[in-house]
């Protein structure tokens, strides 16, 4: 698939956009980084992640707490891939590159590369959201269908109630299957994968490697196989879908548009900022203890809008960006409590399975 362009027919509403949001920084004196509040996070998160894994591999406690630890750092890995590796791959951690360098770096920790991520989420996803064949997000295929434009099987109709299921197998197929597939495959989706330096390939193989020895080989000389099998299963089944869900009530819900590049031109109909509107959504803005752990990705709309100021300032600028799309009537999509958006994704889920999403 050729990568689609986009149109250039409301440049007024994005020019605006962006004054607004630079004015409000400018009047109240804030750095568009995290600043404490997130350092404090960061601190706290990664203190937990520490201690969980020290005590759960080294100190062997009893049944039922492992199972509660090892639940509780499931929830710990997604809240440090939320809070602190997305804001430092975006650079909006800190206002330090090495910091920023750093924060990203976590996701290496935790078994990912940060080097597939920034290909896969920083250039491709933010650019070409929810557009079939470029998202890497939306291509779930075969086991899902999450697009019009995609296949539609017999087994789709289904997809609202064992999604649960498959999301849950994220964290566990993202380290030990699909960075390797985009690594051989020097390709996501239809994106060639950017040129490797020599570093590129150490850090991606060096940090693998940690990996396997820290999170399997060391933990099964210290508990044993079956004892490692089942808490690494509960870890990684909680991670995976924490960082699933939170990711497909932002662009996978009733309202949230799937833009189709017109056939001759491989234009999309939108210019960007309106695209990016379109195609996302928020959930849960009043609720601050969702806001806290999920790094303020509840806040969607603006992170895609504006992706290098820090999530700590996203409850504040999303007024002035809502007063904005008010002004240029511009949708902007938002449900105000997570169970809404959970029931919009299965309804989702359900219209994909057995037919065609009313745009």
């Amino acid at each position: 698939m050729e990568i689609p362009k986009f149109v250039n027919n409301n440049p007024g509403f994005r020019k605006e956009l962006k004054r607004r949001v630079e004015a409000y920084f400018q009047q109240t004196g804030k750095k568009m980084t995290g600043g404490l509040p997130l350092f404090t996070k960061a601190a706290i998160l990664t203190t937990m992640f520490v201690f969980l894994f020290t005590h759960l591999v080294f100190f062997t406690p009893g049944v039922l707490v492992s199972v509660l630890e090892c639940i509780l750092l499931g929830c710990v890995v997604a809240g440090i891939g939320f809070n602190i590796m997305h804001d430092g791959a975006h650079g909006s951690f800190s206002r330090y590159g090495w910091v920023n360098t750093l924060a990203a770096f976590s996701l290496n920790v935790l078994g990912g590369s940060h080097f597939m991520w920034n290909m896969k989420h920083n250039v491709i996803h933010h650019a070409y959201t929810n557009v079939d064949g470029v998202d890497d997000d939306i291509d779930i295929k075969p086991w899902m269908r999450m697009s019009e434009s995609q296949p539609k099987y017999v087994i789709h109709r289904y997809q609202h109630i064992y999604f649960w299921f498959l999301y849950s197998l994220l964290y566990v197929l993202w380290i030990f299957l699909l960075d390797y597939q985009k690594y051989f495959k020097r390709r996501i989706g239809a994106m060639p994968l950017k040129q490797m330096s020599v570093g590129d390939h150490l850090i991606f193989w060096g940090f693998k490697l940690v990996n396997v020895g820290l999170y399997v080989v060391l933990p099964i000389y210290m508990v044993g196989f079956i004892p490692w099998v089942i808490g690494f299963s509960i870890f990684s089944l909680v991670a995976g879908f924490v960082l699933s869900i939170v990711f497909q009530l932002a662009h996978t819900v009733e309202h949230t548009h799937f833009p189709v590049p017109d056939a001759v031109t491989n234009k999309l109909q939108d210019e960007w900022a309106i695209h990016q509107l379109k195609t996302t959504a928020n959930f849960a803005p009043h609720n601050k203890v969702i806001n806290w752990f999920v790094g303020g990705l509840n806040f969607q709309v603006e992170h895609h809008l504006f992706p290098k100021i820090s999530h700590v300032h996203y409850p504040a600028i999303s007024r002035i960006i809502k007063q904005t799309c008010q002004e240029y009537n511009v949708p902007y999509i938002e449900y105000p409590k997570m169970r809404h958006a959970v029931a919009a994704h299965v309804s989702f889920l359900k219209q994909m399975g057995r037919g065609n999403k009313a745009a």
